[in-house]
């Protein structure tokens, strides 16, 4: 088994290219000693994973972050799972104190009026709850795809997260969308209402709109910003290790 993180990164990279979404969860639970989390944020890509691992019984544990604004919608499809399964999801939530203080400062929809305060909002119930999901991983599971966004485009299976000290791994990071909704029809995977409803990219209830036709998969997200790369802070290449450990948002 390969000890050093970077390299097994890279050899798991490698391999990744010619297996399945199934086969490279499986080979990395194989060739990676420790816990392996998966975070989930209920979404058609993972709920394609959560399906894989739970129906696999793959020892890889499912998180999800519950930022205390997310939609009804969300919450259904999660006890759905749950009950269809018969395995727990596990939830991680903003600190309490620190999210008193963010309203305090910004007001309950802050985020609305600078950048600084949607960012400051994301650090406090994704970034830092995300830290603790992490701690003491050794291997990070997402459900990010290469053609959601120009900043995700330039990712890869496998990497090594230099500031979390583990290695990432996106299993389905060559599929296409309509790829991913044909697999979970088949397989009878319970998804968010919202998809249907115009939503293909689904976070807070306040964050998230429906697209519009022609839109990319994610302009849906804090679409009040003007850039074309919005991320909360969870997949952004080389994260300020600051930010990541202070819980503010990237």
């Amino acid at each position: 088994m390969i000890q050093d993180p970077k390299l097994l990164a890279e050899t798991l990279n490698a391999e990744f290219h010619d297996l399945t979404p199934l086969e490279r969860l499986l080979q990395l639970r194989e060739k990676v000693k420790g816990r392996i989390v998966f975070t989930t944020s209920l979404g058609i890509e993972d709920q394609m994973l959560t399906h894989l691992i739970f129906a696999n019984a793959i020892k890889i544990e499912v998180v999800t972050l519950d930022t205390g604004r997310l939609f009804p919608e969300t919450y259904d499809v999660w006890r759905k799972t749950e009950e269809k399964y018969g395995k727990r999801i596990h939830a991680k939530y903003p600190r309490a104190e620190a999210l008193e203080t963010l309203i305090e400062e910004q007001g309950i929809d802050g985020f609305y009026y600078a950048k600084e305060f949607r960012l400051a909002c994301c650090g406090v119930r994704k970034v830092e709850p995300l830290k603790r999901a992490l701690d003491g991983a050794s291997a990070w599971v997402t459900g990010l795809r290469a053609d959601q966004s120009a900043n995700r485009h330039d990712m890869d299976f496998v990497g090594y997260d230099s500031v979390r000290k583990l290695v990432k791994t996106n299993p389905i990071f060559d599929w296409s969308r309509p790829r991913v909704a044909d697999y979970v029809e088949r397989h009878g995977v319970p998804i968010n209402a919202l998809h249907a409803k115009g939503f293909p990219s689904i976070g807070c209830a306040p964050c998230t709109r429906a697209v519009q036709p022609g839109e990319p998969e994610r302009a849906g997200r804090w679409w009040w910003e003007d850039d074309t790369k919005r991320e909360c802070g969870l997949h952004v290449p080389d994260p300020d290790p600051a930010a990541v450990s202070e819980g503010a948002g990237i």
